[in-house]
């Protein structure tokens, strides 16, 4: 949020608490399924601006461990006064990606609800994947968009039709890189995020996954995943570089998660994805080191532009 430039810094940040709220409530497992989906029905009314009953969230608060996550469900009012100060055309921008996100999360609630250790639920298409990649990643890259033209270019000479299509697989190709390093972890929560039809079409079922020795018949599927989500991620460089060269602030915002993304992908491509003991994650040092490379690079366009294919 801080290398944002300040004429969208306020709405992304106020746009990614009330996210953050609702996969809070959507995630805090120690209430039921229903109390989650009416808590966000609750808050969906407010953000859109369809109800003003006050919220409270004491009972999902009390059942968070992260200290952030229970003081932003506690302050969810400070939040919704934040959103009435923008101006209508970013209030409306705002509440639109919402309700997608919010979306989901609900669709997901209904989904895997249920599910628990032992008891797998999987999706059943590849439509199904990929719709769910967008409400809950891919509409991001449209509101930013949307929001950047309107508040930073307005009057710059862009393919917006590509730049918005880019700009949704971008989203998707982030979230492709959790749902795939996430396998292990999601199977043990009873969650599959795996198309049943795909795995079908090797012989495998959702319960074949959590078994690490079933890996080497998983990996053709799990590689054309990997690649599909390399190629998000390069549509994601694409739109990066379609940016208006003055933008450099907004030009890292958007480089460092995909090359932070694409670092996670070469590590994926390596070991037995379906070892539940193996957590991979982009080291601390390395983030910094990208990060700091890519603001030299700015200057250096040939540089700049080479960065996605090294990491």
């Amino acid at each position: 949020m801080r290398i944002l430039p300040g004429a969208i810094r306020p709405q992304i940040s106020v746009a990614y608490l009330l996210a953050r709220a609702t996969d809070t409530i959507a995630d805090t497992e120690l209430v039921s399924v229903a109390i989650r989906l009416e808590s966000l029905s609750a808050l969906r009314e407010r953000i859109l601006g369809a109800s003003a009953a006050p919220l409270n969230f004491g009972l999902l608060a009390q059942g968070n461990a992260l200290p952030g996550e229970r003081i932003l469900l506690e302050r969810i009012e400070e939040v919704l006064r934040l959103l009435e100060q923008f101006s209508e055309a970013d209030r409306a921008r705002i509440r639109d990606v919402l309700r997608i996100i919010i979306s989901g999360q609900e669709l997901d609630l209904r989904r895997f609800g249920d599910s628990k250790p032992g008891t797998l639920i999987a999706l059943e298409t590849e439509e199904e994947l990929d719709d769910y990649t967008y409400r809950v990643a891919g509409c991001v890259g449209e509101f930013w968009t949307q929001l950047c033209r309107a508040h930073l270019f307005p009057q710059a000479s862009l393919d917006d039709e590509l730049l918005l299509r880019n700009g949704i697989r971008f989203g998707k190709g982030l979230q492709w890189v959790n749902i795939l390093r996430d396998i292990p972890r999601d199977l043990r929560l009873g969650r599959c995020y795996m198309p049943r039809q795909s795995l079908a079409a090797l012989g495998l079922s959702p319960n074949d996954l959590l078994s690490a020795d079933t890996q080497l018949r998983f990996r053709p599927l799990y590689d054309e995943y990997l690649n599909q989500a390399e190629g998000h991620l390069a549509a994601g460089w694409d739109y990066t570089n379609a940016l208006p060269p003055g933008q450099a602030r907004l030009r890292l915002a958007c480089a460092w998660p995909i090359l932070i993304g694409a670092r996670t992908i070469q590590q994926l491509r390596q070991g037995n994805v379906l070892d539940g003991s193996r957590r991979l994650k982009v080291g601390r040092r390395a983030v910094y080191a990208m990060m700091g490379r890519s603001v030299l690079l700015l200057a250096w366009p040939a540089g700049w532009r080479s960065q996605f294919r090294h990491e």
